[in-house]
């Protein structure tokens, strides 16, 4: 007989199996068993919303055996991740196997070490029935936005649409942006650069126009820039004002979700999909040499920047030893969390400060590398002292014009000695010693012309801090609201930037017109707060679905009357591709298994065909052309156009370019490999080698 551990994943599992030793029987659920099954709403909605759950399709063989295996134990301790979404599996685990929620059954680890293993299992508790609830409220929020409300937009625009109560805002923000950067007018402005010098000193540093005896100007045409050039012509330029002094550059907090998903995206291009994904492998635990299985940073979904004193203690100890005590602050630094922050778990942190990022790297994949370095780095800065530097302002006067210059040099480098957070800084450059009354040399004067510009499109990290700021979603959902908008179309990246599509955009509109309240920033954040509520036991779950729901059946029932037989036409559906029976020039259509072509006479005339998405390349069998086509689940592949008589097929893209060889087109696999799929030709090369040979090619040329 033995103790079973219920946990979420089978790599926490094996690392949390090493910590409790014999006499546990340690297992992963895979994440949910129970849920509310797709095919149906699946909330009474005349029972005050009670929700139906079932076990997940294909989960029924390991519920049997946990039964069976729960059954046999001594004692059944849940040990799901310590979150809302957590405490929820936990509850139904507990109502499939048949425990009482109200025993001390419950047990949540902030870490997966041995000291985080430990204390969870010395501190048992029961479910968190106000946490489940929350978990629930949101759930069945959800779905009865989902179901009632995705049927009706898909009648109205185009079928196999969604809406969501979070997604929708999110969408809304980033329609909202476009509509700004249309409707920006720019605005010219001038400025005046100069290059001097110090007599007898080369060497050159820039001063920019600041005014006149006037003020500060701002110069708004070439006329007015040609002005001032003229009367600086020939001007002596003099140092009028020398200002010295120092600031103090303070590091920033500890990572929390969302700000772990800025800086991932903005230092590494990483997506906030991949960041938690790998976040979750290193809290859940790897194998690292020396210490074994073990997880490398605490929970990773968290807003709080509280940190144990424990941590703090053992990383300032390792700053102390690696840097130097001058590099620890006189007095320990303590950071505030947000007014709304759940301060359940510590901000995201090295669960051991002494395993540094290259006494991991040798067991860590390159993408738990840069996430476990960056984790590690902002940590271990947050602990240490401030950087100090030296500033330096100066004005340089001309014939009653003003110039300004302004530089630093770093006096004492602190935390950025580790992890500078700050690179881009628009004062520094370093200035030559420069006293009052210096006479300058005149290298360049120049007016160049200016633009204002329109805000910039949100990026992944530029929108979930707008989520943040504005309390939508939770640090949780970002990453998966983010997914979503872009998968289901309403949202395009182009580099790092998320551009609303035209469905998107017809989305919001019709949302915005019918359904304000679903779109509604300020109304959508009161609604994540009462959630929070719920999750603290300061409301009654059923009573916040009364609210909502009263209100948004009466508006959805009016919609449906108000927009009878009504459909919302897009461009973007419209093609130049005639219909073979009737002429028409056929649309695009999106059925069970993606989109196709079909003539827009329906039903006078129903024909129909597959939408292909030409690449360019021939086939390597026949010659035909090669065509992207979609499987059931919306995977690409690739395959020749002269279909059934032809069957060739493959999942590798084509680059567009032609073998070298024999001149058949080339594609590439996952991992770089660009090769020939030609029979009997064999050419193939990773793309970091035809990059420098590229390179090479060049130098030469």
């Amino acid at each position: 007989m033995s103790k079973l551990v219920i946990v979420e994943s089978p790599a926490k599992a094996k690392s949390i199996k090493k910590y409790l030793g014999k006499g546990y029987e340690v297992t992963a659920s895979m994440g949910h068993v129970r849920d509310l099954p797709a095919a149906r709403l699946s909330v009474d909605i005349d029972n005050d919303f009670a929700p139906k759950y079932a076990i997940i399709k294909g989960k029924e063989k390991f519920v049997k055996e946990l039964k069976k295996t729960a059954a046999e134990s001594d004692a059944v301790y849940l040990a799901t991740d310590p979150d809302r979404e957590g405490e929820a599996i936990s509850w139904h685990l507990a109502t499939i196997l048949g425990l009482n929620p109200d025993d001390a059954n419950r047990v949540t680890f902030n870490e997966i070490t041995k000291t985080g293993v430990t204390n969870g299992m010395e501190h048992p508790r029961a479910i968190d029935i106000d946490l489940v609830n929350a978990q629930q409220a949101r759930r069945i929020l959800d779905r009865l936005v989902g179901y009632k409300l995705s049927p009706f937009v898909s009648q109205k625009i185009r079928r196999g649409l969604s809406a969501g109560r979070v997604q929708s805002v999110a969408v809304r923000l980033i329609v909202d942006r476009e509509k700004e950067i249309r409707a920006f007018v720019p605005e010219e402005y001038w400025s005046l650069d100069a290059k001097f010098t110090v007599p007898p000193s080369r060497k050159v540093f820039m001063a920019a126009f600041y005014g006149d005896e006037t003020g500060k100007v701002k110069i708004t045409s070439k006329e007015q820039a040609d002005k001032y050039l003229s009367r600086l012509e020939g001007a002596s330029y003099t140092v009028s004002n020398v200002k010295k002094g120092t600031r103090k550059r303070n590091p920033a907090p500890p990572f929390i979700t969302s700000t772990l998903q800025q800086e991932a995206s903005r230092r590494l291009g990483f997506q906030a999909k991949r960041t938690m994904k790998v976040a979750q492998e290193l809290y859940e635990g790897v194998d690292v040499a020396g210490y074994g299985s073990m997880g490398l940073i605490t929970y990773m979904r968290t807003d709080s920047l509280r940190i144990s004193e424990e941590a703090r203690s053992q990383g300032c100890a390792y700053i102390g030893e690696a840097f130097g005590k001058e590099y620890l602050p006189e007095k320990p630094v303590y950071f505030k969390s947000r007014a709304n922050a759940q301060d359940g778990h510590e901000a995201i942190r090295p669960t051991v400060p002494s395993l540094t990022p290259e006494q991991a790297k040798a067991s860590l994949t390159s993408d738990q590398y840069k996430i476990y370095n960056l984790v590690w780095k902002r940590f271990m800065a947050s602990l240490m002292a401030p950087c100090i530097q030296n500033t330096v302002k100066a004005e340089i006067e001309a014939n009653g014009c003003i110039f300004s210059a302004s530089g630093y040099t770093v006096k004492f480098d602190g935390y950025t000695v580790l992890y500078d957070d700050r690179q881009d800084e628009e004062d520094s450059g370093k200035l030559p010693e420069l006293k009052k009354g210096d006479v300058l040399k005149l290298k360049d004067l120049v007016g160049n012309q200016h633009f204002t510009q329109p805000p910039a499109r949100y990026t992944e990290a530029s929108l979930i801090k707008a989520l943040e700021e504005n309390g939508i979603g939770r640090p949780s959902t970002y990453a998966s609201i983010i997914t979503t908008i872009v998968s289901r179309e309403y949202v395009k990246r182009e580099g790092k930037q998320l551009h609303p599509t035209e469905l998107g955009e017809a989305m919001t509109k019709l949302l915005e017109d019918r359904f304000p309240k679903i779109v509604n920033v300020k109304f959508t954040a009161e609604m994540e707060s009462s959630l929070d509520e719920v999750g603290e036991g300061k409301e009654d779950y059923i009573a916040i679905l009364h609210k909502f729901y009263d209100d948004f059946e009466k508006t959805l029932k009016k919609a449906k009357t108000d927009m009878e037989g009504v459909k919302i036409q897009l461009e973007e559906d419209q093609t130049d591709i005639p219909c073979e029976l009737c002429g028409r020039n056929m649309v695009v259509k999106v059925g069970r298994y993606g989109k196709f072509l079909a003539c827009p006479g329906y039903p006078e005339c129903k024909n129909t065909k597959p939408l292909v998405f030409e690449t360019g390349a021939k086939c390597p069998v026949c010659g035909g052309n090669v065509i992207q086509k979609k499987t059931k689940r919306g995977y690409a592949f690739y395959g020749c156009s002269n279909y059934p008589n032809c069957n060739f097929m493959t999942w590798d893209e084509p680059t567009g370019e032609n073998c070298p060889q024999c001149g058949k087109s080339l594609f590439k696999k996952r991992g770089g490999i660009v090769h020939c799929l030609n029979e009997g030709c064999g050419y193939s090369v990773t793309v970091s080698r035809r990059k420098k040979s590229a390179e090479k090619t060049e130098e030469k040329e």
